[in-house]
């Protein structure tokens, strides 16, 4: 059934600009009747920062900005989603056209600006979802003209520590301006002691929810350490690696590579595996990590697990594989485990480590 769709949606997609084309799909999802997924494989359950997954592989945030779609992507068959960026007021990011197309690198470059509806707006969507089978995740982030933008953070724990699975504190987008001096050490630190706070005065009265940062690919290994350190040091419950990127990779070839903003999809697979592997042994299993950048096929996801990635976000590759996409993955990671004789996904987490260093 999704080979069909994607078989005739895509093409259509293709022909429409790109954020009509994702405007579209995100309007069908919240819109249409979605077939059930078929049941996950028992060997790809995990517990990751003591959440429940029925399998590792998320949509990473970015796809549906506003939390209007969370039950049709888990019912497609992720294991968790995470809804976000979101900021406690509307903004309406940068002016178009903001997304584009690497069609010949498989990739794609967006500027978007954290455009979405605010905390209530999102806020609002979630609580007429009601129940939900799966992990939904909050990405949080800050206004472009707030004069406090850790207040802004804070106001996100805040809004949504009722109803999130876990938090994701975005401070690596490069698409606000100044947005990644947070990741400085005194910055960050600052930043994750009052986030901190905000998350542990709400867990009195309700669970405790996991706050996750989510990191650029573009750090120098030297500003890895300090970040790692600082989050070692607070007891952050995992990182995201990574975002999007700045760089331009000599391999590009379309020419749509010469627009600003962070380029995502098949040309970030490898350094953002890289940095992956490099994380995962500055953290020495303190906590776990997501591995996101360039996950297109069950190869290149188990590349993340093995590289130290307990759960594995994806995106781009939707444009140009489709929703089919997903089943494939778990399919191939079932594939995986059965030719190294491993019972859970788990095992293989920073199996191959070494060879991304």
């Amino acid at each position: 059934m999704m080979a069909f769709f994607d078989s005739v949606a895509l093409p259509l997609l293709h022909a429409l600009k790109a954020e009509t084309a994702h405007n579209l799909t995100v309007f069908a999802l919240e819109h249409l009747p979605l077939p059930a997924a078929p049941p996950d494989d028992d060997r790809l359950a995990t517990n990751v920062f003591g959440l429940d997954f029925s399998n590792p592989l998320g949509m990473a945030a970015g796809f549906d900005k506003d939390a209007r779609v969370a039950d049709a992507i888990l019912q497609l068959g992720f294991g968790f989603t995470e809804a976000g960026t979101l900021t406690p007021r509307p903004q309406p990011g940068n002016s178009r056209p903001r997304l584009f197309r690497l069609h010949e690198d498989r990739g794609v470059i967006n500027r978007f600006g954290f455009n979405n509806r605010g905390h209530a707006a999102a806020r609002g969507k979630i609580l007429r979802h009601g129940a939900r089978k799966g992990v939904v995740g909050i990405n949080i982030g800050a206004n472009k003209d707030a004069t406090d933008r850790v207040a802004d953070y804070v106001a996100g724990i805040e809004a949504f520590a009722d109803i999130a699975d876990y938090f994701t504190i975005n401070i690596s987008s490069p698409n606000t301006p100044g947005l990644r001096n947070l990741q400085q050490p005194e910055a960050l630190d600052d930043l994750l002691a009052r986030v901190l706070a905000a998350r542990d005065w709400r867990a009195e009265s309700l669970p405790r929810r996991p706050v996750l940062l989510k990191i650029a690919p573009d750090l120098t290994l030297a500003e890895l350490d300090a970040v790692v350190g600082v989050a070692r040091a607070r007891k952050i419950d995992g990182i995201i690696v990574a975002n999007t990127t700045t760089a331009r990779p000599d391999s590009l070839r379309d020419e749509a590579q010469s627009e600003t903003g962070g380029l995502s999809g098949a040309p970030l697979f490898a350094p953002s595996t890289h940095m992956l592997a490099q994380t995962y042994l500055r953290v020495e299993r303190q906590f776990p990590l997501i591995g996101v950048g360039g996950v297109d096929s069950p190869e290149a996801a188990w590349a993340k697990i093995e590289a130290g990635a307990s759960l594995i976000q994806l995106y781009s590759a939707l444009v140009y594989e489709g929703m089919g996409l997903v089943e494939r993955i778990k399919r191939g990671l079932v594939a995986h485990l059965e030719a190294r004789g491993l019972s859970q996904i788990d095992q293989a987490v920073g199996t191959g480590v070494e060879d991304w260093l």
